[in-house]
């Protein structure tokens, strides 16, 4: 009896241990996303920089608030603004765009997760009362960050 005893709380501890070690088999986890090729990433950052220029064509902010980044720069002739200060500008300032058009568009890789898009835009449209450029050069820097591209600064130098 005495003897039973002993092996009583072993063949508990036993049990109870091997219960404890087995681990749940987890769910499969969902395939990763495929990294986009430098063809896809050059379609969407074109296709960016069109929503934004259609964005301030409609004085429509809520595609600045998804595609600028929260660091990112724009630089104009009255300097440097982060992105609260360059919305609030153009929440501000209005403008009345009669049309655009953007040609001679060029994407640059600078790495996988950079990029700079240049380019000609022709605009006629009047921003605080004011006529602006015609024609201009301009270049956006784009950073990839957790897979979506993001526009981190914007730049415009009147063509002569």
């Amino acid at each position: 009896m005495n003897r039973k005893m002993r092996l009583v709380p072993g063949l508990i501890l036993f049990f109870a241990s091997s219960a404890f070690a087995q681990e749940p088999t987890p769910a499969p986890s969902p395939a990763p996303k495929p990294a986009m090729t430098r063809s896809q990433s050059q379609k969407t950052i074109i296709a960016t920089e069109r929503k934004l220029w259609e964005a301030w064509k409609n004085a429509d902010l809520k595609p600045y608030k998804a595609y600028l980044s929260a660091d990112s720069v724009m630089i104009g002739d009255s300097g440097v603004a982060n992105k609260t200060d360059s919305m609030n500008q153009m929440s501000s300032m209005k403008c009345e765009v009669k049309s655009y058009e953007l040609s001679n568009i060029k994407v640059t890789f600078l790495n996988n997760d950079a990029a700079l898009i240049t380019y000609q835009g022709k605009q006629d449209a009047m921003c605080g009362g004011q006529a602006v450029p015609p024609t201009i050069w301009a270049s956006s820097a784009y950073v990839k960050r957790g897979g979506k591209w993001y526009a981190a600064s914007h730049q415009e130098t009147t063509a002569k």
